[in-house]
């Protein structure tokens, strides 16, 4: 599409919350949870921050590795399910600190929405309506999980990632890419109150109907299928196969579903980008979390193919072939 990132931005809360503290807290055994979902520690936000705070400062950070004047940046699309507030948009909230002038939105993909986000940014870059847009994606999901639900609890943190989109070369960009959705799935992970359906009411919230709710088992199931189908359909695609790919960055929701795709598409543990055992799962935040760590550490250079998917609640995913 002749689209090329121009710089990466991450961040993470600075409070850390390993397994041995969840030990005490609630009685999680670590090793089981390493074992489980290849999950060490993760970071939560402190109580005066809220996901506007995570998304200005990897924005900021990857401005400033591109050594772009914020005043240039003619669009900005923000990832998230955990808005500051129902409005105005976290997107605003960003817009302003970061002193941008130009259209800001949020888009609401769950665990997929950079993905989401990326291929709008790309499209806009590409038809020559944007010349820099600027996608973040960040989660406070220690806000919305039950700190009495052994079972989500220890799975989800806190963070924000961020990509610069530009015009490039013709060799640059999206190669492929796959985006979908089942409403269908909708009651295997949601967080069914505070909303226009179910508002806020002292007798609801007492239900916890206000937390994250998931069908672990079945959404385990479908998020390898997923993940493995969708590969293949955006390498079939452009006539490659899994081996043609240099690196792999996945939604870090649990190393076994990572794990499982890969065996069944035969890629090498060492072509994947996982941070997962650091941060947990961030949901929209993961994939350019991870992809950040993988530019900054020397994994991806000009000419490097990568593919990128997420997936998570509505039920939606996506997945991308990128060349660098």
């Amino acid at each position: 599409m002749g689209v090329q990132i121009l710089s990466t931005g991450g961040y993470v809360p600075e409070v850390v919350v390993t397994n041995q503290q969840l030990q005490a807290q609630m009685g999680c055994d670590p090793n089981w949870l390493v074992k489980q979902t290849g999950i060490r520690e993760r970071r939560h936000v402190k109580p005066h921050q809220a996901t506007s705070d995570l998304c200005f400062e990897s924005a900021r950070r990857c401005l400033e590795r591109a050594h772009v004047d914020p005043s240039r940046v003619d669009l900005l699309i923000v990832a998230t399910v955990t808005a500051d507030m129902t409005f105005p948009s976290t997107a605003c909230l960003v817009q302003d600190r970061l002193k941008l002038r130009c259209p800001a939105y949020d888009l609401g993909a769950a665990c997929a929405g950079f993905l989401y986000a990326l291929v709008q940014g790309a499209t806009a870059i590409a038809s020559g309506v944007s010349d820099l847009a600027l996608v973040v994606a960040g989660d406070c999901m220690s806000r919305v999980i039950n700190p009495l639900d052994i079972k989500t609890y220890p799975l989800l943190g806190d963070g924000s990632g961020a990509v610069l989109l530009a015009r490039g070369s013709s060799q640059q960009g999206l190669v492929s890419y796959s985006l979908g959705s089942d409403g269908s799935g909708a009651p295997l992970l949601n967080r069914k109150a505070c909303g226009s359906r179910l508002p806020a009411t002292a007798e609801l919230l007492s239900t916890g109907a206000q937390y994250l709710y998931m069908d672990g088992r079945s959404v385990f199931t479908w998020a390898v299928t997923i993940l493995c189908d969708t590969i293949q359909e955006v390498l079939t695609k452009v006539g490659m196969v899994p081996g043609d790919v240099d690196l792999y960055v996945p939604h870090q929701a649990n190393i076994r579903i990572i794990n499982a795709a890969l065996d069944v598409l035969g890629i090498p543990r060492e072509a994947v980008v996982t941070n997962l055992e650091r941060y947990g799962n961030t949901s929209a935040a993961s994939v350019p979390l991870a992809l950040d760590e993988a530019v900054h550490e020397g994994r991806i250079q000009s000419g490097t193919k990568v593919v990128m998917s997420g997936f998570g609640a509505g039920l939606v995913w996506g997945t991308a072939l990128w060349q660098w």
